[in-house]
């Protein structure tokens, strides 16, 4: 075979190999009626730990707007500080009793903003002193394969690796320990589909 065919043979085999990495993968979450749940976290994880900084596309930021945290569920890289800028005309605290992140930031007014740093993955709930009905929710989590499901209950993921790995929902409402169903999945080559159904208090 001469050259040029050897060098078209090594770049068929690259592109087989380049197929069979999965494309995306695409998670429904549902409750036990079938309706979509909304700003579920969805993580995969695998054995093997990210070779690089985890980096997320959205604000490290939780701001305080109309006696509400907002987003009321942001996902967040193990290791990141958080923005909690204040928008409203009164003054806010924040507190969490949360295990991965017991911490207490002090009143503060308008256009003002207060940091903290998570360490620790995990969930943390947050809320107000001041304003009991006001809570938050910062999903601190350690893969790079994590979003929050939209208003039909899905969100898409790309570039994972093909292999074993653990599918994990979470929402503040499920009714499991730590209200978070853990679940084994396969990653082939290709665009993957799956349907979860939890079940939420």
């Amino acid at each position: 075979m001469s050259l040029a065919g050897c060098l078209a043979a090594l770049g068929a085999g690259a592109g087989l190999v380049n197929a069979a990495t999965p494309a995306s993968l695409r998670v429904q979450v549902v409750d036990e009626s079938g309706l979509p749940v909304r700003d579920a976290v969805v993580e995969l994880r695998s054995a093997k730990p990210p070779a690089n900084p985890i980096r997320f596309p959205w604000k490290m930021g939780m701001a305080q707007k109309n006696r509400q945290f907002t987003p009321g569920t942001l996902i967040v890289a193990k290791g990141s500080t958080v923005a909690f800028p204040n928008l409203d005309n009164v003054r806010h605290s924040i507190y969490s009793f949360s295990k991965p992140a017991r911490f207490e930031i002090e009143l503060y007014g308008r256009d003002q903003t207060r940091t903290h740093t998570f360490a620790i993955a995990g969930s943390v709930k947050l809320g107000c002193n001041i304003h009991d009905e006001m809570r938050g929710y910062i999903r601190v989590t350690d893969t790079p394969f994590a979003a929050k499901t939209d208003h039909n209950g899905y969100v898409t993921m790309s570039g994972m690796a093909s292999g074993g790995a653990n599918l994990i929902v979470w929402h503040p409402q499920l009714r499991m320990p730590g209200n978070e169903s853990a679940s084994a999945i396969r990653i082939s080559g290709g665009a993957q589909t799956h349907k979860l159904k939890v079940a939420l208090r």
